[in-house]
């Protein structure tokens, strides 16, 4: 394709309600949201007495009574938890299941991997789908080239299967809505981090960044890692006790300097939603444990709005070629 009709041929910012939510667990562990337009995924497989009330209300807000899919990125336990997967598949009924594409021997992985297979089993039994897929290295071969500009989610990782589970988290960058999400589950690894800051459609559009490993202090996270994606927002999922201080010192340090806001669950749910029109702007509230007051807002413009807005000479000053970045447009 020329350059030229690349920009014909992309497509313009468009009306998506959009809404994303960390939820508090008081516990160790993970529990997100990603709402756009009519589609609901919930971001792993856990939950607690103060978390699924938030969830319950968060499907209202939306006006659904089901998950579209369900992404879960790590098998470890604070991302995957029998428990509360077995509630999730049994009350939220996903008819989509991305699960992690590797391998791990735990008993609660090998028990989360049983309810998955039975829960597939259930739904074919009364005429339902419950399409169940292995992020592998080899499923993300398998995937398009990413669009350049669009509302299309992207799959990063696993490019390749690393020994220390932790970096073979999934990596997805969502953005199908007015704003823009990535979510890195456990990653550690520099070398996924170097790969990251070299995608051009992730450097241009992320909004919102889900700190890696809940805010540790991992080898990827570093200040180039930052400055290069410089998100509009850092998100850390920190538990209540938050034994680990969650965000290390050093993270929040060099969020700081370059005047990247913070907002974490330790106190309660972080919630961001579009605003307006549901094209450009989006609102972000560091909620308290009452779940209606607000510690700090933070109002921004969506990057990928501002790229769209741009005329096609601009757009090709900031582009400088089609896009070649990972094979990982992903397909719904």
């Amino acid at each position: 394709m020329k350059l030229n009709d690349l920009y014909k041929k992309q497509p313009a910012a468009k009306t998506v309600r959009t809404r994303f939510r960390a939820y508090k667990l008081g516990k160790a562990g993970s529990l997100c949201s990603y709402f756009a337009g009519n589609y609901f995924t919930l971001i792993e497989a856990t939950d607690s007495e103060i978390s699924r009330p938030s969830l319950l209300e968060e499907l209202e807000v939306c006006g659904k009574d089901h998950i579209d899919t369900l992404h879960i990125t790590s098998w470890d336990q604070d991302h995957c938890e029998a428990v509360a997967l077995e509630w999730i598949l049994d009350t939220l009924k996903p008819t989509r299941i991305q699960t992690p594409g590797y391998v791990h021997d735990s008993q609660s992985a090998k028990t989360c991997q049983d309810l998955i297979v039975q829960y597939k089993a259930k739904r074919q039994q009364v005429g339902k789908t419950a399409n169940v897929i292995a992020i592998t290295p080899q499923y993300i071969s398998s995937l398009g080239k990413a669009e350049a500009l669009g509302y299309r989610d992207i799959l990063y990782h696993p490019k390749t299967i690393y020994a220390d589970s932790n970096n073979n988290s999934t990596v997805n960058f969502f953005r199908s809505g007015c704003f823009n999400v990535l979510s890195t589950g456990d990653i550690e690894h520099h070398n996924i981090g170097a790969y990251l800051r070299n995608c051009k459609t992730l450097k241009r559009e992320i909004d919102v960044l889900l700190l890696p490993h809940h805010g540790g202090p991992v080898d990827l996270m570093t200040k180039k890692f930052l400055e290069e994606l410089r998100p509009s927002l850092a998100v850390c999922t920190s538990n209540t006790a938050n034994q680990h201080e969650h965000p290390h010192p050093s993270i929040r340090v060099m969020l700081g300097e370059l005047e990247i806001p913070l907002m974490t669950t330790k106190r309660g749910d972080v919630l961001i939603e579009s605003t307006g029109a549901h094209i450009s702007h989006y609102k972000a509230y560091d909620l308290l444990s009452d779940g209606e007051t607000s510690q700090e807002v933070v109002i921004s413009t969506a990057r990928k709005y501002k790229v769209m807005s741009m005329n096609g000479d601009t757009i090709r000053d900031r582009l400088g070629h089609r896009n070649t970045g990972p094979r990982s447009s992903i397909r719904r």
